[in-house]
């Protein structure tokens, strides 16, 4: 009897449309062949109207799912500097911003699969059970059928599933670990890897495996049904090439999440959470 093959599906994510006025950033158009999912800067941390419009329509052009991005008001930190900002005020900023990158891919004839926060906002959120439940009330209320990247094993992840929506747990190709899950804060010299060889290392272990070894050491569980890439780093482009490309050699097949995720929710969910939480 001829033994089944289990598939390994993973969605590829990168930033994207993080340029603005005069200033260009990133190698968007280069990089889009070589992933399934762009997350859109919608104008506060990064990118402007014709940055955004732009952006959609490349990635409508390659077929790469699109999501947007919302981050804090901080152009000038690039949305990676802390701010004290309350639940509704999150919860503001970032229905605005799903609203404005919606309308390009609207007039573009698209479809907005997602939504992930930036930056510090993705940071706080990840920590802060009433920020993330205010993220997932803004996302959900704006669509329930949008996809809720988060991650993995967060409080947003947990709060998007308590509310109904469909989440995808996020794993970063080239960033260290805590112990407890969180991502090692950029502040610190060993936050982000450098080696291209050890980063490709931890996103098999991360997607084939589900495991991942922290900074202090210890192995640790994780879910990955998405990585992050930055598309902004020196070598963004040749790293997207070749996490592309080692990924399919270990058998996994690369998919925007909208195709992998599946509506598993019953009615009772999608009623119920509306009801008992928004």
């Amino acid at each position: 009897m001829k033994k089944e093959i289990k598939r390994t599906y993973v969605d590829l994510n990168c930033d994207m449309g993080e340029s603005f006025g005069a200033y260009t950033l990133g190698r968007d158009a280069d990089i889009l062949p070589y992933v399934t999912s762009a997350n859109i800067a919608c104008g506060f941390h990064a990118g402007d109207p014709g940055t955004m419009r732009r952006t959609v329509k490349l990635a409508l052009e390659q077929n790469v799912a699109i999501g947007a991005h919302p981050g804090l008001q901080d152009l000038i930190g690039f949305g990676r500097r802390k701010m004290e900002i309350s639940p509704q005020e999150a919860y503001d900023l970032v229905v605005y911003q799903i609203g404005s990158l919606w309308g390009f891919v609207r007039a573009e004839g698209g479809t907005l699969q997602h939504v992930k926060a930036h930056g510090e906002l993705y940071n706080m959120s990840s920590g802060n059970s009433a920020l993330a439940e205010a993220v997932v009330e803004a996302v959900y209320k704006v669509d329930p059928e949008l996809i809720l990247f988060g991650l993995a094993g967060s409080e947003l992840i947990k709060a998007g599933e308590k509310a109904g929506l469909r989440t995808a747990s996020e794993v970063f190709a080239d960033r260290t670990y805590q112990s407890d899950g969180s991502l090692t804060p950029r502040r610190q010299p060993d936050a982000v890897l450098t080696d291209e060889q050890e980063a490709l290392q931890q996103v098999i272990r991360m997607v084939k495996e589900g495991r991942i070894v922290s900074r202090q050491g210890i192995e640790i569980p994780i879910k990955a049904d998405t990585i992050c890439i930055h598309g902004d780093g020196t070598h963004a482009l040749e790293f997207a090439q070749t996490i592309n490309d080692s990924l399919s050699k270990a058998g996994v097949i690369l998919q925007p999440i909208g195709r992998t995720v599946r509506t598993a929710r019953t009615a009772r969910t999608v009623s119920d959470a509306r009801q008992e939480k928004f």
